[in-house]
């Protein structure tokens, strides 16, 4: 069976490194927060091009992180998507704010900006756009709107290591920023992690008191944090990744090249690039009116998919219809029946190309 990802196979891409890297934290005697976690917060930081980054427990964290930094809580209102990771949501309602859903653009699958200024309240705090899929958001329309009104703007780059606009990295944009490290990503751990980025020193300096229970002086809390700390295993591997993250990222981009020209069913339309991005494909996302039977196609071929995400935020139990937004979201509760992750990672051999592009193209309604 051909994989829709295989974190599995990039850990044997690596393995030497890791294995390494591994056992150099095992016998340190440091596993939390230590010159492990502190190197790799640096070179991540000096690979997006912000000034400071902080290690957290998962992408999820990051987010709650990032808005409580910000000042976020209850009574506020944050307008985002309803297309993307329950995370994006669930952190926003972590945090006491409510989300305020947009529709997103049907090329690009990111949240449309001429659609959010109409949302904005007395209540708003901050825009949280997700560059979906490693396709990123038109963020400095997003900006020069939040800007006009005083809000923050919190990238969720989750999905997005490495993503460019105009040569500059996603993560740079916006007053703060939240990366995952979840093992599928195109920066993966081999567990959970996280991290919040940003150039503003006040608002790392409070993410770092959050983070560890509010300590600027160990056992002595100055605000009330919480426990979400990046370990030195996962900050370990994570820096022997990003050592290869372009080039995983270039082998990604060279499997979705094929696939755009090589793909020709008309049955199938195939994701477009916004003008000036770097798109690193973190996921291959099809639409077809025939994606269920385009999926068991592959399926019957020994070829796994995906949906990314098959029921939109709004419309699932926990959140169903309670915020804002939710009855002018008609791009994203259509996309939601046509959408189709098809495998993609670095570690896709040539022969397995060759046949999902085949076995795409010989697909009959």
């Amino acid at each position: 069976m051909i994989l829709t990802s295989n974190p599995l196979l990039q850990y044997h891409s690596h393995k030497k490194e890791i294995d390494d890297a591994i056992a150099n934290v095992l016998t340190s005697g440091s596993y939390i927060l230590g010159k492990g976690v502190n190197s790799f917060e640096k070179e991540f930081a000096d690979y997006i091009g912000v000034k400071y980054a902080i290690g957290a427990g998962s992408g999820t964290e990051a987010l709650h992180l990032a808005l409580k930094a910000c000042g976020i809580g209850h009574g506020d209102e944050v307008i985002t998507v309803s297309h993307t990771a329950v995370a994006t949501i669930s952190a926003i309602i972590l945090s006491g704010a409510s989300p305020i859903f947009v529709d997103i653009e049907l090329d690009y699958f990111t949240i449309d900006e001429s659609k959010i200024e109409s949302l904005i309240s007395s209540k708003t705090k901050a825009f949280l756009p997700v560059h979906l899929y490693g396709q990123p958001a038109n963020i400095d329309e997003i900006i020069s709107i939040a800007k006009k009104h005083g809000l923050y703007v919190i990238e969720d780059c989750a999905q997005a290591h490495g993503a460019e606009i105009n040569g500059k990295k996603v993560g740079s944009f916006g007053d703060i920023s939240c990366f995952s490290f979840y093992p599928t990503k195109n920066l993966g751990a081999l567990g959970d992690g996280g991290a919040v980025l940003t150039n503003n020193e006040q608002l790392a300096s409070k993410t770092k008191l959050l983070r560890e229970y509010g300590w600027a002086e160990k056992y002595i809390s100055s605000v009330n944090g919480w426990n979400s700390r990046l370990d030195e295993l996962q900050a370990a591997i994570l820096g022997i990744k990003l050592k290869h993250l372009d080039k995983d990222n270039d082998l990604r981009i060279e499997i979705a090249n094929r696939y755009l020209l090589e793909i020709n069913n008309q049955i199938i339309t195939n994701p477009l690039i916004r003008n000036g991005n770097k798109h690193v494909f973190h996921l291959f996302v099809i639409r077809t009116d025939k994606r269920d039977q385009l999926q068991k196609h592959l399926k019957e071929n020994d070829i796994n998919t995906a949906i990314h995400y098959p029921v939109p935020i709004h419309l699932q139990k926990a959140y169903l219809k309670k915020y804002k937004g939710c009855d002018d979201l008609q791009i994203t509760e259509l996309i939601a029946g046509e959408i189709l992750s098809l495998p993609i990672s670095p570690e896709l051999q040539k022969n397995e190309i060759d046949k999902i592009i085949a076995t795409c193209n010989t697909f009959k309604a």
